[in-house]
Order: structure tokens, then C-alpha cells, then sequence
């Protein structure tokens, strides 16, 4: 899945396997407790990110063009959830039951996982960027910065998007290339384990790589964006203080779910990685309950799937624009729809009393 999990204490750990301990730690309680605690939170992300960022794709794929940056940012960021919800289900029967689905598989939605779970993350770094510029090109003050004005354009949009993807896509390739499907305690698992002849100090850097790129850059951007937009919003006349405190109240919001839901996850990374190059757990008790950290907290970080449509979409005032006016065009086209179903229905009543009618006279 990805670097967090760990040998069969995690059994679709990237990492580890019994050989990185002198002695066997037995963790059948580990895996109980992940086969009833993950299924029923991922069911609950996908439930709800599914029908949220789905929400979002069907309101900008109705009007057909996106017309600002943000919208762009916002359908690859949904779009991203949703590929990222769609690998719950297989990880979810991972835990229940083990992997029964072949090499192949476990490669490919090992990768999807990682690729669109750092892609969600480089993604809100955009938005960030996105909406300061926006702050500054309101005040006038954006001619200090030429660089991010050109590349934060509507004829840059792509390339930014295509740049983001291809970072994402590159983290993945290790766990397209070391995921494999092994017998862990009673049960196959998918799992990604490194070759003999990578360094254990290779493995460490590889999952600080994918931190440092999918939780402390964005999370660096996010404050430098926003701590920018406090001081442009500060600069208001008194007349727009209420419009001022209802954005800052927003922007306070969306930087402290970032951080309640991906701090703890890549803090428990950060360790796996420093004990991956130097061996710093080596009780088995303390290997257990970094497991179950890792669960609980990768679970915390999904719910940011399920979250984002409401903090980036839903709040914006030209997304609830567009939303109502698609809600108003699809009421309006099935008013029209039932309305003619009656004609016509009125019309067969009415030809077929006038050809009673006519019969009745016939036989009498």
C-alpha cells in the first residue's frame, strides 16, 4: 500500500519483512485489530468522498469548460480522490480476508494508492498559490512576482497539472516495481518488499522522499500562500470587515484540517523511515503499537478525501453558482419532461373517448 505498513505486523507493508528482526514478533492481534477497524472506516470514506467529489466532476463537466485555474485544480484534485476511494475497497478486503487478486493487481493499486494520495497533497499546494495570486492581482500587487504570475496562468494551467502528475507519478514507481503478493501469518498479503541488494539507508530516504514532497512542501506553501492572503486581507477597508473574518475563518479552517489529518500520519512515517536506516524499535511490543498508529493514522489522512470537496468546492461562491444553476437547469428539463409526458398522455385519453365514442354510434 504504502511505506507506512510494516511486515506482518501491517501486512501490506513496503518495507519490512521478518528479516529486519532478530526474533519472530508474532502480531495476529495487530491484524484482527486492522481487519475491523479499516474496512469500516474506508467504507465510510468511500461512501462519502465518492458522492462529494463526484458532485463535483458532474457540476464542472456540465458546463462543459473551466474557466479559471482554481476550477481546473479543483476537478484534477476530485478527480485524484476519487481514484484514490477506489483503491479502499481492495485494501479493505486485504485486511478482512488477504490479497486474492494476483501480482498485478496488488502492483497496480499499490501505485494508484501512492500517486493519487501525493497528488491530492501537491494539488492543495496549487490552490494555496492559486488563491494568494488571486488576493495580490485583486490589490495590485503582483508585480514582484513574474514567475508565479506567468506560471499560475490560464495558458500554463496544463503544464502545472502535468508537472504535479508526473511528480506523483514518479514516487509511485516503487511501489509499481517492489509490490508483490507473500503468505504473511495465515493469509496472503500484498505487500511491498524491497531487493537484498537495496540499502537499508535507500529505503529510509525513498519514504522521506515521499514526506517531504507530500506533506512538508505543500504544508510550507500552504502557510507562506496564506499567511500572504491574512496580510492582503488585512489591508481591507473596515466596511468589508465582515466579508474580511468569514474568509480568514475559512482560510484558518482549511490550514487546520491539513494539518489535524496529515500531521500525525507523516509524523508516524518520519519514525518508520529514521527506524528503516538506524533500527530504533526493538521490542515487540513497541513494533505493535506503531502498527496500530499507522493504521489509525493513515485513516485520519483519507478522511481529507472526503473533506476536500466541502472545504474547496462547496464553500466557493462560484461553485455553489454553478451548482445551482445546473440544479435549476435539470428541474427545468424535467418539468418539461413530465409536462409533455401529460400531453401525450392527454392526448391518447382524449383520441381514445372519441374512438369509443365513434364505435358506440357504429353498433347502435
Amino acid at each position: 500500500m504504502n511505506a507506512s505498513e510494516e511486515g506482518e505486523a501491517y501486512y501490506y507493508s513496503l518495507n519490512y519483512s521478518y528479516e529486519d528482526y532478530p526474533t519472530l514478533c508474532e502480531k495476529g492481534d495487530v491484524r484482527s485489530f486492522a481487519g475491523i477497524f479499516l474496512p469500516v472506516v474506508y467504507t465510510a470514506c468511500l461512501v462519502v468522498g465518492v458522492a462529494g467529489n463526484l458532485a463535483v466532476v458532474a457540476v464542472y463537466a456540465y458546463h462543459k469548460h473551466l474557466k479559471t485555474m482554481m476550477d481546473t485544480f479543483l476537478t484534477h484534485l476530485a478527480v485524484a480522490d476519487l481514484l484514490l476511494l477506489f483503491t479502499l475497497p481492495f485494501w479493505a478486503a486485504n485486511a478482512v480476508r488477504g490479497w486474492e487478486l494476483g501480482g498485478t493487481l496488488c502492483k497496480t493499486v499499490s501505485a494508484c494508492y501512492t500517486v493519487n494520495f501525493t497528488c491530492c497533497m501537491l494539488l492543495l499546494a496549487c490552490i494555496s498559490l492559486d488563491r494568494y495570486l488571486a488576493s495580490v492581482r485583486a490589490r495590485g500587487h503582483a508585480q514582484g512576482l513574474p514567475c508565479l504570475e506567468r506560471m499560475f496562468s490560464r495558458k500554463h494551467c496544463g503544464k502545472v497539472c502535468l508537472v504535479v502528475w508526473v511528480t506523483a507519478l514518479t514516487l509511485g514507481i516503487p511501489d509499481l516495481a517492489f509490490s508483490t503478493v507473500r503468505w504473511v501469518g495465515d493469509r496472503n498479503a500484498c505487500l511491498a518488499v524491497s531487493p537484498p541488494y537495496m540499502a537499508r539507508e535507500v529505503k529510509g530516504c525513498l519514504e522521506m522522499a515521499e514526506v517531504l514532497l507530500g506533506f512538508v512542501l505543500p504544508l510550507g506553501i500552504m502557510g507562506f500562500s496564506y499567511w500572504k492572503v491574512v496580510l492582503v486581507l488585512r489591508g481591507l477597508p473596515v466596511e468589508s470587515r465582515a466579508r474580511k473574518w468569514k474568509a480568514l475563518r475559512v482560510l484558518l479552517t482549511v490550514v487546520g484540517v491539513f494539518v489535524f489529518t496529515q500531521l500525525p500520519y507523516n509524523a508516524v512515517k518520519i519514525y518508520r523511515a529514521m527506524d528503516s536506516m538506524y533500527n530504533l524499535v526493538t521490542h515487540c511490543e513497541t513494533s505493535k503499537a506503531l502498527d496500530q498508529a499507522a493504521q489509525i493514522t493513515e485513516s485520519l489522512a483519507l478522511t481529507h478525501c472526503c473533506l476536500n470537496p466541502i472545504l474547496y468546492a462547496f464553500v466557493g461562491t462560484s461553485f455553489r453558482q454553478h451548482m445551482m444553476k445546473m440544479g435549476k437547469k435539470l428541474g427545468e428539463r424535467r418539468r418539461r419532461r413530465r409536462q409533455t409526458t401529460e400531453d401525450q398522455a392527454m392526448d391518447m385519453s382524449f383520441h381514445s373517448h372519441s374512438a369509443s365514442q365513434e364505435t358506440n354510434t357504429f353498433s347502435i
